[in-house]
């Protein structure tokens, strides 16, 4: 195929992972967006899975239950994003206080669902954190350095280098570094 028939195949794509990243922020199951908008569930899981093209009057109707414009939602299914993030462009923040550094490797994108970062813990430092930004959202934490004590909705995990942690979080966490060697890791969240 020539790249112009593409083109609306690849904007479709792109509206139904938007579309879905939209309902999954929220926490909504196909059921409870189905309520709000006046949309069939078997009409938003096609749309979802990029099956049908969203007529203007689905699109009205989804965009009323997010609050947002149609505009807006065409801004963010916008490809904008750069493939490749040297690492001289990724963002450090360091928190001196709590001995923890946080390098953001993969940077949010509008049309992207996963983020990854790499944090530092200075040895014997502690983060707590009372809740997720978003209920559910899902972790995959590979320790690439020293030992990591996790503590998520309650239940403790020791890992140590190359150990892979994996979890939705729902609830609060706790990251304690190894007193001796600190601790440094891979985040990836989706």
């Amino acid at each position: 195929m020539d790249s112009g028939s593409d083109a609306p195949f690849n904007v479709d794509r792109r509206i139904a992972e938007r579309l879905r990243t939209l309902r999954q922020e929220r926490g909504w199951s196909l059921e409870d967006l189905a309520g709000r908008s006046a949309v069939s569930r078997a009409t938003l899981s096609r749309l979802e899975n990029a099956e049908v093209s969203a007529t203007a009057t689905v699109l009205g109707r989804l965009c009323q239950a997010y609050g947002i414009t149609l505009s807006r939602l065409m801004h963010l299914v916008e490809d904008d994003f750069p493939p490749l993030v040297p690492r001289a462009d990724q963002t450090v923040w360091e928190d001196a206080r709590s001995g923890f550094t946080r390098r953001i490797v993969s940077p949010p994108a509008r049309a992207l669902v996963g983020e990854a970062m790499e944090g530092a813990l200075r040895p014997g430092a502690r983060i707590i954190y009372d809740g997720p930004p978003r209920a559910g959202l899902e972790h995959h934490l590979v320790l690439l350095q020293g030992t990591l004590h996790i503590t998520v909705d309650g239940m403790a995990y020791t890992l140590h280098p190359g150990d892979c942690l994996r979890y939705q979080l729902r609830g609060p966490s706790r990251f304690d570094a190894d007193a001796v060697a600190g601790a440094r890791y891979l985040l990836f969240t989706v």
